[in-house]
Order: structure tokens, then C-alpha cells, then sequence
């Protein structure tokens, strides 16, 4: 079991209704950044990350209308950050906290 965090516009993540990020403008703005490619391999609305991130596959998705990943490392929760910010979203972790900076 991990941690996720969520880019998100809901006052919640997990909140079945809200205000939700569209799989289209998810990957249409996955189409605008070079830093993301789509992985088909790993899910319909996944992508892959070159972020300087320990992991060697850094990677999000979308799901219900928004964007997770699991257990990110400070390089990804500041891409995470930038996309929420493009999108006029959030990043909120599974507990409801808001990420506004990397973490220290």
C-alpha cells in the first residue's frame, strides 16, 4: 500500500462530485508539455515523467476526473504542482492536505 497524491479541482479528491479535470484536457495538456509523453502500456490517460525523480519510471494518471500518482518524491510533486497550476487545480494527498511548495 502507498500514498497517493491527486491534482485535483474537487474540495476533495475522493468526492464523487465536484468540479472534475476531463480526460481530454488531461491529455491535451500531456500533448502540450515536453516533459510527459503518454505510456500506453501502463493505461489509456498514463504518462511518463523525465523529471530528476529517484524512481526510474516516474509516472501519473488520470482517473474520475483527476490526476495521481503514488509515493512522488520532491521532483515529482513539483511537476505535480505545475501542472496543477496550469490546470487551476490543486495537489491534495490521500488525507485532504494541500501541497502548495515542495516539500522541504
Amino acid at each position: 500500500m502507498g500514498y497517493d497524491l491527486h491534482i485535483t479541482r474537487k474540495e476533495f479528491h475522493a468526492d464523487p462530485d465536484g468540479p472534475a479535470i476531463s480526460s481530454d484536457e488531461w491529455m491535451a495538456y500531456v500533448a502540450s508539455d515536453p516533459e510527459l509523453r503518454p505510456a500506453p502500456d501502463y493505461g489509456k490517460h498514463a504518462v511518463l515523467m523525465t523529471v530528476a525523480s529517484e524512481y526510474p519510471d516516474p509516472w501519473l494518471d488520470w482517473f474520475e476526473g483527476c490526476i495521481y500518482t503514488k509515493n512522488p518524491d520532491k521532483p515529482i510533486v513539483a511537476k505535480m504542482i505545475q501542472i496543477a497550476q496550469k490546470l487551476g487545480a490543486r495537489v491534495q494527498g490521500d488525507d485532504g492536505e494541500v501541497y502548495e511548495d515542495t516539500p522541504a
